[in-house]
């Protein structure tokens, strides 16, 4: 969840016509200068950054599972 904080900078950020630029000008340069293959790598290693957490497998006990 994004904190108030975050939340307002994301605000800013969309009503600004430079920060807007910026992002459109990214965009484009991503598009016309990346293969896929390379692109595929980036998603890989954004993974590697922001790592997948693993299921907690912990049984949980009740007393009033009907089941």
């Amino acid at each position: 969840m994004l904190s108030d904080e975050e939340k307002k900078e994301m605000l800013e950020d969309g009503l600004s016509i430079t920060r807007r630029n910026d992002f459109r000008y990214a965009n484009e340069k991503i598009k016309s200068d990346i293969s896929f293959d390379e692109y595929l790598k980036f998603l890989n290693d954004i993974q590697k950054v922001f790592p997948v957490k693993e299921a907690n497998l912990k049984i949980t006990e009740t007393k009033f599972n009907k089941l």
